[in-house]
């Protein structure tokens, strides 16, 4: 059976820290995956686990900006070990910083590849969690994911499905041709086409247009360990939270 994680991010616009995680664990979830702005200082740390070990929800990955991985690996490290984090993934690169094209897009997977070297040298895994821009073909034709890929060897990836959707690939030929580098995998649901545009277009898992039985079955096969439920805007998050994993655990 697959445990499923929440990334916190889906529920910063909601209430308190601490009623999310109790939310979270009432509905049924084992883990949540973290993001920077939980991480931000001191004091924010200490709250999260504090809240965490009340809840008894783990968070086993999380999302950490470059910059902090590449200047700070120090304080990374600690957070893994503070938290028990398996796993931290890049989660994103602003449009002012994108390369663009084939050789930038080498050269950011290279970076990234040694970004990591800390991390894997201290037993964590590290990897990419996609957006759109990666699959949109450059002016030569190239996709900068499989660039990216191909440039860092040991670079895992964090597959944000709807994500690659929404960029116009075909995420069923991406896990049959890249399904080994997947170690996670953001669990998203698109809207149809018109719907939903006070939650930007996204619905909850299992209420929306992705295929998510089929690609659940897909994903099975690939080293994924980590399946993690995301809303990037829900109006309600309780009710994502809650329909979101009654469905997926149908898959």
């Amino acid at each position: 059976m697959t445990d499923f994680s929440y990334q916190l991010y889906s529920s910063r616009n909601f209430g308190p820290l601490g009623d999310t995680l109790s939310m979270l664990a009432e509905v049924g979830y084992r883990g949540v995956e973290g993001y920077g702005a939980l991480y931000a200082d001191a004091s924010k740390v200490a709250e999260l686990q504090a809240k965490l070990d009340q809840s008894g929800l783990i968070m086993p990955t999380a999302h950490v900006g470059l910059d902090m991985i590449e200047d700070d690996a120090a304080t990374v490290l600690a957070l893994a070990s503070d938290f028990g984090i398996q796993t931290v993934y890049c989660p994103f690169l602003t449009p002012d910083q994108r390369p663009t094209d084939a050789e930038g897009y080498a050269a950011f997977g290279r970076r990234l590849q040694e970004a990591g070297k800390p991390l894997k040298d201290a037993g964590l895994d590290f990897g990419w969690h996609n957006h759109d821009f990666e699959f949109v073909a450059l002016p030569d034709g190239t996709i900068p994911m499989q660039v990216m890929l191909e440039a860092a060897p040991d670079l895992e990836w964090e597959a944000d499905i709807a994500w690659v959707i929404k960029g116009g690939a075909d995420p069923v030929e991406w896990i049959a041709n890249n399904g080994t580098r997947i170690s996670a995998v953001h669990v998203k649901d698109i809207a149809p086409a018109g719907e939903a545009t006070y939650e930007d277009g996204w619905a909850d898992v299992g209420h929306g247009t992705v295929d998510w039985p089929g690609l659940m079955t897909a994903l099975r096969n690939t080293p994924a360990k980590h399946f993690v439920m995301e809303h990037d805007n829900p109006s309600d998050d309780v009710r994502f939270a809650r329909r979101s994993l009654e469905a997926a655990k149908t898959y």
